[in-house]
């Protein structure tokens, strides 16, 4: 074999190792029940530009913490604050964090005429049932008690609390009429910049601890690359705009 056609069979094996695809992967997300809805749109995206694989579970942000510490196979997970991420990463169980969306809490009711854009309903004490979402649990149930003490009125409503494990299960108290209203995550009743339906009211910002939900990646997800992708593709102008679709900050 001659130099030149060495050189030439050299060439043509890089170019061929170039162009090979990375291999596609699968991971494993923990979602924040709020974050539920934007995270399957977002996956499909994902998925289509990527080639990866994701598989979602969604829940409480506090039940995932303990899944996790329990060695719960999870890659990321997506907090619905950001406190839980940062408390992982301080124990080893992550690696890296980012932020990926800040939430906004609404009062909500199915009952498109119950909720007239204020707090009226509240003060006034004119509904039976009001679902909360676990605060142990929920950073939105959390938001949600302190928005009622900043408001006076904790003592007034607490009665009639319907207490859900975390803020899906609050919504489908509301959604359901097991609950005549409740406080649920603003995304879970906006798409596309609109009120899906019913009546609420948006919770003032200053009545509440900022809701920084975080991102992280997982000890287990480390060597993954389906998960190192999805905290890139998180922060790209394409993801970040479906987020602010569902009614989140960034």
């Amino acid at each position: 074999m001659t130099r030149a056609f060495k050189q030439l069979a050299s060439i043509l094996v890089l170019s061929a190792s170039a162009s090979l695809p990375v291999a596609a992967d699968t991971a494993h997300i923990a979602v924040a029940a709020n974050f539920a809805a934007p995270m399957k749109v977002l996956a499909a995206r994902f998925e289509q530009a990527t080639g990866h694989t994701l598989t979602l579970s969604s829940g409480s942000t506090g039940k995932f913490y303990a899944q996790i510490k329990n060695g719960a196979p999870f890659d990321v997970l997506l907090a619905a604050d950001d406190d839980t991420p940062a408390r992982l990463q301080r124990e080893g169980d992550a690696v890296a964090t980012r932020n990926y969306a800040i939430g906004k809490l609404a009062l909500w009711s199915a009952n498109a005429n119950l909720i007239d854009g204020t707090d009226a309903v509240l003060k006034q004490n004119r509904f039976g049932k009001l679902a909360v979402a676990n605060p142990k649990l929920a950073p939105y149930g959390a938001a949600a008690r302190e928005a009622l003490t900043q408001l006076g009125l904790l003592d007034a409503v607490a009665s009639k609390f319907v207490v859900g494990e975390n803020i899906g299960q609050t919504y489908q108290f509301a959604a359901s009429g097991n609950a005549d209203l409740g406080f649920v995550a603003l995304s879970q009743i906006m798409q596309d910049g609109k009120l899906t339906q019913g009546s609420m009211w948006l919770v003032p910002s200053q009545l509440y601890s900022p809701i920084r939900q975080d991102a992280a990646l997982l000890k287990h997800g480390a060597g993954n690359a389906a998960a190192r992708a999805l905290l890139d593709f998180l922060g790209t102008p394409g993801a970040q705009a479906i987020i602010r679709s569902y009614g989140y900050d960034l």
